[in-house]
């Protein structure tokens, strides 16, 4: 039988080679946290403009509740299960906006808290986010 002394030359080895997984390229710079986070929660976009909403389900009355530099938070007053809540948000976002309910269009996120709503409007994102400031004061 071969002692503990045999194998070390292969454990070494295999120390050397790193293992399975590839390692980190050292180089690579991280990648920009998004354009749309950058520039604020209301950024225009082909056609209108997109505001990133951050969705609270389950209130009892739905409201916008603050307006941050990532996104908008909106309170919504339905339980978020089978649609409820993602119809409920465009809804409210339409009264809000004074748009039409078929201008509000949920774009990304409908099985998340973080959702991307496109306002297919005319309109500049400072009166948007002017909007919403509006209603998250009150």
């Amino acid at each position: 039988m071969r002692g503990p002394s045999a194998f070390r030359p292969l454990l070494a080895a295999v120390r050397r080679r790193g293992g399975a997984m590839p390692g980190k390229s050292r180089g690579a710079a991280k990648e920009p946290a998004g354009q749309a986070a950058a520039a604020g929660p209301v950024v225009a976009a082909e056609g209108g403009v997109r505001v990133t909403v951050r969705a609270k389900p389950g209130a009892r009355c739905s409201a916008v509740t603050d307006v941050t530099a990532e996104a908008v938070g909106v309170a919504i007053a339905a339980p978020p299960s089978e649609g409820e809540a993602n119809a409920e948000l465009c809804r409210y976002l339409s009264k809000v906006l004074e748009v039409k309910k078929s201008e509000v269009i949920l774009e990304k996120g409908g099985k998340s808290r973080d959702k991307v709503v496109k306002i297919l409007v005319s309109v500049t994102p400072d009166e948007i986010l002017e909007k919403l400031k509006k209603e998250a004061s009150t």
